[in-house]
């Protein structure tokens, strides 16, 4: 659950802002500049915290399915201390506005510990919260897994929270905005940097870039940014993210409605209306009159997703009607293909959906129109040029199928997963076997078997055990569907990431 980077412009563009030089009114951050500049740090780095190598691993065990990395060879060599830094960088329509992040420096006297090490660069999941801060990692269970597996293996990681969370001056978040998304984790890394001697911190000059589903498709975005600038990048390793978002937009209203459409799909509305004013009129052209009213406030918030859902003010599941917007559109009311996700397209339906059925009826046409070049079927492989429906031509316009990487690059994700579909993965890799054929991309699939000399055995076999540990004590199929994208896949991607990034 999807580059050229943007030039910031001085006062005139900071539209949002109180002032160039000013403030929102009741934010907490730090002011901007006279003149801001991305990428300029605004005070020194924070220390939040200092953890011990037995402090990490005692925080993974306490998680059932972050304790199966335990099993594997899992021994980092590091103590970590987490920094907290602030920085200007831009919005979604290039405006200017402040970001927040992590710095994670490993210490220790080991050779692996020390000295120059190398940089990653890594990009967070979804979050519905305001407050969200990777670097509180005590109580930021993605924050405490990038610790253990990169920065205790000795990286110096560079992790930003994103304009519109934490610190941040944005009200709103550019949600799947490739280029404000790209941009805001190049500021991110210019910020940390300069932030080094100062903490006698030395990067080796070795770059890598990596995230986790959304933070997937920001790492990728990065890299095709970072390209185009002609910076450089040792490997990049984006997992589980919705690289193709024409496609998967396609597939969701086609009936393949995903674990967290309700979230995502408001998430996504919202954001592409800040950036590029397009999307609607008014709300209720696209959302249900029960949930219109407000609902470009919701995310990111103040209050838990339960709060909303029982509040009144999202729908917990019921993406779209169970009645079908017109009768040739019935098969796809759920859609049932592919069967082994069939139960939980069929939760995506019900009788008060967040999108209305005439929205639903006008993007399937343009769909049949102006088809996706990977979805139903793969033709050409990329997005719709003439997307009539204006939510179509901004998904086709942060479609990541227009690049060829230039470096090794790892995709890693779980093909059932039932949140982000594998689907993404796969036209990716198909775009670069087309376009790119000597392109290094190796693709693992965590719940694949086991093949011959499978330098991922041990990922796989991992997996495998944890998946029928949840299915055996958590509930079975059902319970392995919830927990698949967050929970499952995440620890041992990142587990495979980190030896792929060590083999460069």
């Amino acid at each position: 659950m999807v580059r050229p980077t943007q030039l910031l412009a001085a006062c005139a563009a900071a539209i949002l802002l109180a002032a160039c030089n000013g403030r929102r009114s009741g934010s907490s951050g730090p002011p901007l500049s006279t003149t801001p500049q991305p990428g300029q740090l605004l005070q020194s780095p924070t220390q939040v915290g200092s953890y011990t190598v037995s402090d990490l691993l005692s925080m993974l065990s306490s998680n059932s399915d972050e304790a199966q990395l335990l099993k594997l060879a899992f021994s980092p060599p590091c103590p970590v201390t987490v920094y907290h830094i602030e920085y200007e960088t831009v919005g979604g329509r290039g405006e200017a506005t402040t970001a927040s992040g992590a710095l994670m420096v490993p210490g220790g006297a080991g050779s692996s510990c020390t000295g120059a090490r190398p940089v990653l660069l890594y990009a967070h999941g979804t979050s519905t919260q305001k407050s969200y801060n990777i670097a509180n990692i005590a109580a930021n269970t993605e924050g405490e897994l990038l610790a253990a597996v990169f920065a205790a293996y000795g990286y110096i990681v560079v992790a930003p929270n994103y304009a519109g969370y934490d610190t941040s001056t944005l009200p709103y978040h550019p949600y799947l905005v490739a280029d404000q998304e790209s941009q805001d984790m190049i500021n991110a890394l210019a910020a940390a940097r300069s932030a080094f001697s100062g903490l006698n911190v030395s990067g080796s000059g070795k770059l890598f870039v990596t995230g986790y589903s959304q933070g997937g498709y920001v790492a990728l975005a990065t890299l095709r940014a970072m390209q185009s600038a002609g910076m450089a990048v040792t490997a990049a390793g984006p997992m589980s993210g919705p690289y193709a978002l024409s496609a998967f937009g396609d597939a969701i209203f086609e009936g393949e409605v995903n674990g967290s459409a309700v979230i995502n799909f408001t998430f996504v509305v919202d954001s592409y209306q800040h950036s590029y004013g397009n999307v609607y009129t008014d709300t209720t052209d696209i959302f249900s009159p029960q949930y219109a009213t407000g609902i470009g406030s919701l995310l990111p918030g103040d209050t838990t997703d339960s709060n909303l859902y029982a509040q009144g003010l999202l729908p917990e599941d019921a993406m779209f009607d169970n009645t079908p917007p017109a009768p040739q559109y019935a098969a796809m009311t759920p859609a049932t293909f592919p069967s082994n996700l069939a139960p939980v397209f069929a939760i995506g339906f019900g009788p008060s959906p967040l999108v209305t059925n005439a929205y639903r009826l006008s993007y399937l046409q343009d769909a049949q129109a102006n088809p996706d070049g990977g979805f139903p079927m793969v033709t050409t492989d990329t997005p719709p040029r003439n997307a009539g429906n204006p939510l179509r031509q901004d998904l086709a316009k942060n479609d990541l199928r227009n690049f060829n990487p230039s470096v090794p690059v790892l995709l890693c994700g779980g093909s059932d997963d039932p949140t982000v579909f594998f689907l993404n993965t796969q036209l990716m890799q198909g775009y670069w076997t087309d376009n790119a054929p000597g392109a290094q991309v190796t693709v693992l699939d965590v719940d694949s078997a086991v093949g011959t000399n499978d330098p991922y055995a041990d990922v796989k076999e991992g997996f495998a055990a944890a998946k029928a540990l949840v299915a055996a004590t958590e509930g079975g199929q059902t319970a392995v569907f919830e927990d698949y994208h967050a929970g499952l896949v995440a620890p041992f991607c990142l587990y495979a990431v980190e030896r792929f990034f060590d083999s460069h």
